[in-house]
């Protein structure tokens, strides 16, 4: 699948995205990291405004959630805390 992401091979062989990570680093394939676009950047805040998490959010965009949390914090929004009462 190229051009496809580990999160696309992810789902496919119902694996996580770091065991796809580990295959293909062993069997020499160079990842790639993409980094969102302005206008995920943009629906990024717009999702975790509107409610979702994180986690949520990044799932919805093909992004994990800490990259979702750095773009964030890159444009001056701050996160909600994660504590629950």
């Amino acid at each position: 699948m190229a051009g496809g992401t580990v999160y696309d091979l992810a789902r496919e062989f119902d694996c996580h995205r770091v065991t796809i990570s580990a295959v293909l680093k062993r069997r020499g394939v160079t990842l790639r990291r993409l980094s969102p676009s302005d206008e995920q950047v943009s629906e990024m805040i717009r999702l975790y405004e509107s409610g979702l998490s994180l986690s949520k959010v990044g799932e919805r965009l093909g992004f994990n959630a800490t990259t979702v949390l750095h773009r964030l914090r890159a444009v001056g929004r701050t996160s909600r805390s994660s504590y629950q009462p």
